[in-house]
């Protein structure tokens, strides 16, 4: 998205100015990359579609509060550009949606549908790593996965992964560290 990061700032300059073109040419423009990252860390199709929606009435709503690329200290501050906004708001939303999904572990399994496919990333690192990995990934729960696939898999620091998530940055250090510990007793 590099090079039309302007444009996608420009879009939604006008999305704060209720321009519904260019919420629908910044739609076009931005959702197919957003699902597609949002299904790296989601297997379920269902989620995913919730997710996205509930982002883009956010962008509709809240595209004022963009404060943009000079306020925010340039291209490579996190959520520094419009689709680092965009971004930002997804995740937060993929993380209220693994909460509510986990609150419902309760309900019998036959309730709940089945996850049809495993999410790409943790078949990439089941397949790569070992099947002992992979459950142990499994077992963890979502938010403690959310937050070792930000710093582990995205490579992102403490700070912009608390930023990503929307989290305070002790909450991410607390969570990585019950992460990793959970894993190590798992795979012993």
């Amino acid at each position: 998205m590099g090079g039309s990061d302007l444009d996608e700032e420009r879009l939604l300059r006008r999305v704060a100015r209720a321009d519904l073109d260019a919420f629908d040419e910044l739609y076009r423009r931005t959702s197919p990359w957003l699902a597609v990252r949002l299904r790296r860390r989601c297997s379920d199709d269902g989620i995913v579609a919730e997710v996205l929606q509930d982002t883009y009435l956010t962008v509709w709503r809240a595209a004022g509060s963009f404060t943009g690329l000079r306020q925010s200290g340039g291209a490579d501050a996190p959520g520094g550009t419009a689709v680092g906004w965009i971004w930002t708001i997804a995740a937060r939303r993929l993380v209220d949606a693994l909460r509510r999904r986990s609150r419902l572990r309760e309900v019998p399994a036959e309730v709940l549908p089945e996850r049809s496919t495993p999410a790409a990333e943790d078949e990439a690192l089941a397949g790569s790593i070992g099947l002992e990995l992979g459950a142990a990934l499994d077992s963890l729960a979502p938010e403690l996965r959310a937050v070792l696939a930000a710093m582990v898999l995205d490579g992102l620091s403490v700070r912009e992964t608390s930023i990503l998530l929307g989290l305070p940055e002790g909450t991410v250090k607390s969570r990585a560290r019950r992460a990793r510990t959970a894993l190590r007793e798992a795979l012993t």
